[in-house]
């Protein structure tokens, strides 16, 4: 090989969990293979199928219902979950996220839908909220079909709709939030919101942020590297997307917000801005309920599903959608 030819090899300038790596000549390799290498806990008590949602980009949902669930047992709630992944990686297909999804349709005795969004760097923001409202305008569709899927309809209450997201999904939650405070899916009904570790930034360090170790499974790095590669290109960590209470965000005090409930683990890096957005949101008369959970790491929930907090956060869960199901 000639020097030039060495000179001209591309270079790997970020790297994402192993599964996503972006070159100095602007390509970028995936892994198929997911950073969770974990076994699929699959006994057969949910059950679970795939349904394209989203033709022109190819997406696709993941619904799961209790294998108990009859027509003649009573309708279900319906619970939306966003995965995360630093808008970057992951998916509905990935070990951890089925896992847990099973276990969200087993103990909240919910229909759960797990959509896919598109990911950056190939689809920057805001294409991954347009992508999870669509998730969302699918409902709607399912609701008032002709030839409606009896899978799905049989058992879900339309009226009974909850959204929640992991990290970047609890951003993708907000801007939900957002967007359909006013919204009509009639018959369907939003009756609240689940943000799980939301993924917000901004140009000013938080002090969990300074201060966090730098081995956290979320540590400051990735947190950046995350950004970079998914915020429009030119744009900073201040866009409305990223930062909802940054200088040029829009007042959401005119939003019509259902109720919320916001969750991050203690020793999360981004535990200062989960529990700023719930102090400011809470100062504008939203109707808002914040849980920290001391000690936790990023993602706890899924990471160890089985684990006495991950135990207890199910059970909030399950008291908020008890709570606000006619809201």
């Amino acid at each position: 090989m000639s020097d030039n030819t060495a000179a001209a090899s591309p270079i790997e300038v970020e790297e994402c969990r192993g599964v996503l790596r972006v070159y100095s000549d602007g390509s970028i390799v995936r892994s198929s293979q997911p950073s969770f290498s974990v076994p699929v806990h699959d006994d057969g008590s949910v059950l679970w199928k795939d349904v394209l949602f989203d033709s022109q980009h190819n997406l696709h949902l993941r619904l799961y219902k209790p294998a108990s669930s009859s027509s003649s047992s009573g309708k279900l709630p319906i619970f939306y979950y966003i995965h995360g992944g630093g808008f970057c990686i992951g998916s509905r297909t990935w070990p951890n996220c089925q896992n847990y999804c099973f276990r969200l349709a087993s103990e909240l005795q919910a229909v759960v839908v797990a959509p896919d969004y598109r990911l950056a760097p190939e689809n920057r923001l805001p294409a991954a909220i347009e992508d999870g409202y669509k998730a969302v305008k699918w409902l709607q569709a399912q609701a008032v079909a002709e030839n409606p899927d009896p899978w799905l309809t049989e058992v879900a209450d339309f009226g009974r709709v909850f959204i929640s997201g992991d990290s970047a999904g609890g951003n993708i939650a907000h801007d939900l939030a957002v967007r359909l405070g006013s919204a009509d899916l009639a018959p369907a009904a939003v009756r609240g919101y689940v943000l799980l570790a939301p993924f917000f930034g901004g140009t000013v360090r938080t002090k969990s942020e300074a201060e966090g170790p730098k081995n956290a499974f979320l540590n400051l790095d990735l947190i950046d590297r995350f950004w970079r590669l998914s915020i429009p290109i030119g744009d900073t960590t201040d866009h409305p997307l990223v930062n909802p209470f940054g200088p040029r965000s829009p007042s959401l005090e005119p939003v019509d917000f259902r109720p919320m409930l916001v969750v991050v683990g203690g020793s999360d890096l981004l535990k200062d801005r989960a529990e700023d957005y719930a102090k400011r949101m809470k100062a504008l008369g939203k109707k808002i309920e914040f849980v920290e959970f001391e000690g936790q790491q990023h993602g706890f929930f899924t990471i160890h599903p089985t684990s006495e907090p991950s135990d207890k956060l199910m059970l909030i869960i399950k008291r908020f959608i008890l709570e606000n199901s006619n809201s």
